[in-house]
């Protein structure tokens, strides 16, 4: 993943307000986001968004139906050509990632050789790594 900086700047001097420069990142799968870049680190407690390799991600209930074969080709179709939409939802236990859904996207992922995937990262417990093993 690369951010690149751009300072933005108002052609009007404006005395009471500073511009804050943007970041705009670029992930493996092609697609970017842009949002305001902050030097302090954000620490809210939700989910951080991040790029994953897949191999570091666990599927613990992967075996339990088989994906739509039709599902997985049309994401991969659209990964092509726009990139992933919608994260992926990970539980991070003690540094372990743990993949409870997306897997059509997972699959797609896997079947174009991306390296890595968007993923929606929440913390958890081991507690509830069990209750979403049950």
């Amino acid at each position: 993943m690369a951010t690149l900086y751009l300072r933005l700047s108002s052609p009007f001097p404006i005395p009471t307000r500073t511009f804050r420069p943007i970041a705009i990142v670029a992930s493996s799968n092609g697609t970017s986001s842009l949002g305001v870049a902050s030097s302090k680190p954000r620490s809210t407690g939700g989910p951080v968004i991040k790029e994953i390799p897949l191999d570091e991600i666990r599927r613990p209930l992967m075996r339990t139906r088989a994906n739509d074969p039709n599902k997985v080709k049309e994401l991969m179709d659209s990964i092509r050509v726009i990139g992933l939409q919608v994260p992926i939802d990970v539980l991070e236990v003690d540094g372990v990632y743990y993949g409870f859904s997306g897997c059509h996207r997972y699959e797609a992922h896997q079947l174009l050789g991306l390296p890595t995937i968007r993923c929606k990262v929440r913390r958890g417990t081991k507690e509830t790594l069990r209750h979403h093993l049950r």
